[in-house]
């Protein structure tokens, strides 16, 4: 497959034609879908491809998956010189292969190595690497319309050195994890703490970046989230405690606003909020589809608390790779329980698009999104 590059990158040459492929002598048994926990299985083989500044990109490599070699002053382990990406590979009814609009994730990679001040590389190129990863392993794709399989890309800086500085040396590389529901609770609606004792992100940061260093960095709140009885963290920023996002996902309000105008809002990507793909395509389906207004705009815990003793807010949602979309059913905030109306089992709008977005990722609904590989 030949993929369609729309964005600039750094040049260099032929890359994903000279893979090379090492085949794992044994193969691992498929685990059960059922009560899989997200991201504790791998399948048989990874793709490894290295950098240096003195000879470029060298030769993609599909080998067995392993540990990795790095040095121990190497500048991911150090400085964070680290990003990441998320997609997932789809098996249709048809038995087809399906990929989610990939090539945002490519975008969205090179913007968090622009700023991780590692080198660019060739987003179809790299798609196309992964595609033939996809077919060395396709048998891990699972068999079933709840479950994918999970691909992390990843690229860290690998050199020997402990100045603080662009790193001379990197690696990409990219693990496969077959996956089920991102939550334990399933599609049940996720209880959120919201409290401003914690920033997730701040204007000129790299909020807008998929770094590690961003999700570490969140793990001790998540954890008295859970001490207060939640499943999430609502983030917020500012003294007016502005909505931003929830964990690991985008967030959603649907509302009647201020102005009595039906409307489904989110915060605006001003450099705090992550560009998610799935918040992209919900913004674009619900602008097709013209029934309400569509917004991006900054949206506060006193207009949600306003909006609930008014009776105004519909439903509110997160949405990313993982979950696709998830309800949100309870916020906690200032010490007061938020209950938020749910209708995730009728004709609400969060299952809606959770039907719409899964129709077209595992190929029930014929779209240019989904990228057959």
């Amino acid at each position: 497959m030949k993929w369609q590059c729309l964005f600039s990158f750094t040049h260099m040459g032929v890359w994903a034609a000279d893979t090379v492929v090492q085949l794992s002598e044994s193969q691992k048994p498929k685990p059960v879908l059922e009560g899989l926990q997200f991201g504790t299985v791998f399948t048989d083989h990874m793709l490894v491809i290295e950098w240096s500044n003195e000879g470029g990109w060298g030769k993609p490599h599909i080998q067995p998956f392993g540990n990795l070699s790095i040095h121990p002053a190497c500048s991911a382990l150090h400085y964070a010189v680290q990003l990441f990406e998320g997609l997932k590979a789809y098996r249709g009814q048809d038995n087809k292969v399906r990929l989610f609009r990939p090539m945002l994730n490519m975008k969205r990679m090179l913007k968090s190595a622009r700023r991780a001040c590692l080198p660019g590389f060739d987003g179809a190129e790299l798609l196309e690497c992964i595609r033939k990863l996809l077919e060395v392993d396709q048998e891990w794709v699972p068999q079933s319309d709840s479950a994918s399989l999970y691909i992390r890309p990843t690229y860290v800086g690998t050199e020997s050195s402990l100045g603080v500085k662009k790193p001379m040396q990197a690696l990409l590389f990219v693990i496969l994890s077959p996956v089920g529901s991102y939550f334990s609770t399933g599609t049940k609606p996720v209880s959120l703490w919201a409290d401003s004792k914690y920033i997730r992100a701040w204007r000129g940061g790299t909020g807008d970046c998929k770094m590690g260093g961003n999700y570490g960095a969140s793990i001790y709140a998540q954890y008295e989230a859970v001490d207060y009885g939640c499943q999430q963290v609502l983030w917020l920023y500012g003294d007016d405690h502005q909505i931003t996002e929830v964990g690991t996902m985008n967030l959603f309000l649907y509302w009647v606003n201020e102005e009595g105008e039906e409307e489904l809002a989110t915060p605006p990507l001003d450099g705090i909020i992550l560009p998610g793909i799935t918040r992209q395509s919900i913004l674009e389906l619900t602008r097709k589809w013209g029934e309400f207004k569509v917004s991006e705009r900054y949206l506060t815990m006193a207009d949600l608390r306003l909006a609930l003793k008014e009776n105004r807010v519909k439903e509110m949602f997160g949405s990313g790779t993982a979950c696709v979309v998830s309800p949100v059913g309870r916020v906690l905030y200032q010490g007061e329980n938020l209950e938020i109306p749910c209708e995730v089992n009728c004709s609400g709008l969060v299952s809606r698009l959770q039907q719409e977005l899964t129709d077209i990722q595992y190929g029930r609904t014929p779209s240019d999104w989904a990228i057959v590989v």
